[in-house]
């Protein structure tokens, strides 16, 4: 595809830009932001991706990988500013999630040990993560926000804060990770998804194309699971104090 082909496609964007004008939706400002930086962003990366990938040394992989758990937690933390040190919780759930699935990736040798492989699929975990981080915190505060009134009454009867707080936890790790396990139930029926239809584009064999993304479809439903259990855990107990006593909280 060529710069002038791509530029064509910027058609995609003046479409809601007209509608959210034409139906004053406000939505012009956020849109052109997003736009403009995903080009930017997107641009960039793939000048440095191509000099990581000829490099081919450790050290590049490593930076690349922590800096896309930093951003990640940067946008994350914003979620759950309710909740003391969700800084820290984030970044420690992300290099779990990032050392848990490329141990077993490299481990196992089901994928080379190179950058065309180990950035990629970092960035698929690490990004798939961050969302779910995002939707379990996003979840969390609120249920916890919406009955602060049964968590004391059920540490007032001697309950512990994690008997407290159960109810809500379960409630906000379901809630997170039911679109990741909903959209593997329609996979290659309603949608085809975006690694494998860019491999097909891309020339490559329709099946080996399956089989890369099963891999990924895989690696996510356990990024979404641990991420948001992990989270979780590490999270609730902040919300009480050394008294067991509940830390009532505003979003």
């Amino acid at each position: 595809m060529s710069f002038l082909t791509l530029s064509l496609t910027l058609i995609f964007v003046l479409i809601p830009l007209i509608l959210s004008r034409t139906l004053k939706l406000g939505l012009e400002k956020d849109t052109l932001i997003a736009t403009i930086r995903s080009i930017i962003q997107l641009l960039a990366v793939g000048y440095v991706l191509q000099y990581v990938f000829d490099a081919e040394h450790i050290l590049f992989i490593l930076l690349m990988i922590l800096l896309m758990i930093g951003a990640a937690t940067q946008n994350a933390r914003k979620k759950g500013a309710s909740i003391q040190g969700i800084t820290w919780k984030l970044f420690i759930t992300f290099v779990f999630i990032e050392v848990l699935t490329q141990s077993i990736l490299l481990g196992l040798h089901i994928v080379p040990p190179t950058p065309q492989y180990i950035i990629p699929i970092s960035g698929m975990v690490i990004g798939n993560s961050m969302v779910l981080g995002i939707l379990f915190l996003n979840r969390f505060t609120a249920e916890v926000e919406n009955t602060q009134d049964e968590t004391e009454l059920i540490l007032s009867l001697g309950g512990t804060p994690k008997q407290a707080i159960h109810t809500q936890l379960i409630t906000a790790i379901k809630a997170s990770t039911i679109p990741t396990i909903e959209s593997q139930k329609t996979i290659g029926l309603v949608q085809l998804p975006g690694m494998m239809s860019g491999q097909i584009i891309a020339g490559a064999d329709p099946v080996q194309a399956v089989q890369f993304q099963l891999l990924i479809l895989f690696l996510l439903l356990t990024t979404a699971v641990v991420t948001s259990i992990m989270l979780g855990y590490l999270s609730y107990p902040a919300l009480f104090n050394k008294q067991m006593q509940f830390l009532k909280f505003h979003q």
